[in-house]
C-alpha cells in the first residue's frame, strides 16, 4: 500500500520530492500532475534494470504519483569528486562502467514501457548489439549515489530505448557543459576537474564522433530546464555553415 503521509523531506528535484518513510525506504512523489501510467512505467523500468544487474534502488510499491523504493544512502559521485579531485579518472571509469551495465538491458522487455528516442539520435549508427537498448538519458555524477555497498543509479524518469552511444553522448554534454553547483569561486576552481573528468569519461565510454556530439548538443539545447549560462556555452558549439571542431572540448 502506498504511503499517504510522507515523512521528512530529504530531497527535491525539478519534478519530484523525496521523503524518508522509514525502514530504509523513501517515497518519490511527483508534483507535476504526472499521468500515473508514466510513474508505473518508470517503476517497472527500474525493476527490469535491477533484474539485469543494474545497480538500481529496489522498488517496493507504486501508486498514482508515488514510488516507494529503497533509500540510497551516501554521497553523490559529484560530491565525492569535489572532495577528492584526484579520483577523477577512477570515477570517470566507474561512470562509463555504469553506462555499460544499463546498456546490457535489451529493449525487448521494455517495448510497452519506454519509447524509442526520435531521430537524429534514433538513426545514429551503432553496432547491432547496442542499437536498441535501455537508455537512462540523465546518467551523470549527481544521479549516482555511492553507497556503502556500491554505486546506485537514481532518477529514471527519462528512460528510453535507442543506441547506447546516444546515452554516452548525452552524458558527455551534461558533464562537460553544465554549471557546477556552489559558489562562483568553487565553480571556477572546479573547471579544471570538470574538463579532466569529461575527457576521461569520453575515453572510457567512447569514442563519440563529432556528428554524435553535435546531435547531443542540439538535444541538450532543446531541454526547457537548461540554464541560460549553459545554453550560452552550448550555442557556441552548435552547427554553423562551416562545422565547428569540438574535438578539444572534453574529448
Amino acid at each position: 500500500m502506498a504511503v499517504e503521509t510522507p515523512g521528512a523531506l530529504v530531497g527535491s528535484g525539478r519534478n519530484a520530492d523525496v521523503y524518508d518513510v522509514g525502514d530504509r525506504r523513501v517515497l518519490r512523489r511527483y508534483r507535476d500532475g504526472r499521468d500515473a501510467r508514466l510513474v508505473e512505467a518508470e517503476a517497472q523500468v527500474m525493476v527490469q534494470a535491477r533484474a539485469f544487474g543494474v545497480p538500481v534502488p529496489e522498488v517496493f510499491d507504486v501508486s498514482g504519483a508515488d514510488i516507494v523504493m529503497e533509500r540510497a544512502t551516501g554521497p553523490t559521485m559529484l560530491d565525492a569528486i569535489g572532495r577528492r579531485p584526484w579520483t577523477v579518472r577512477a570515477h570517470a571509469a566507474l561512470l562509463a562502467r555504469l553506462h555499460e551495465l544499463v546498456h546490457q538491458v535489451p529493449a525487448s522487455g521494455l517495448l510497452e514501457l519506454v519509447q524509442r528516442i526520435p531521430p537524429p539520435f534514433g538513426s545514429v549508427e551503432s553496432s547491432p548489439q547496442d542499437s536498441d537498448v535501455l537508455l537512462h538519458r540523465d546518467l551523470h555524477p549527481q544521479n549516482v549515489i555511492l553507497t556503502a555497498s556500491g554505486p546506485m543509479i537514481i532518477d529514471w524518469e527519462g528512460a528510453a530505448r535507442g543506441p547506447a552511444i546516444a546515452d554516452v553522448a548525452m552524458t558527455w554534454v551534461i558533464i562537460g557543459f553544465s554549471d557546477v553547483p556552489g559558489s562562483r569561486l568553487r565553480a571556477i576552481a572546479a573547471l579544471g576537474v570538470q574538463s579532466a573528468f569529461t575527457r576521461a569519461f569520453a575515453r572510457f565510454a567512447g569514442p563519440i564522433d563529432q556528428a554524435t556530439r553535435l546531435t547531443a548538443i542540439r538535444a541538450r539545447l532543446a531541454d526547457p530546464n537548461l540554464l541560460p549560462s549553459e545554453a550560452a556555452r552550448l550555442e557556441k558549439l552548435a552547427p554553423t555553415p562551416e562545422p565547428v571542431d569540438i574535438s578539444a572540448e572534453g574529448a
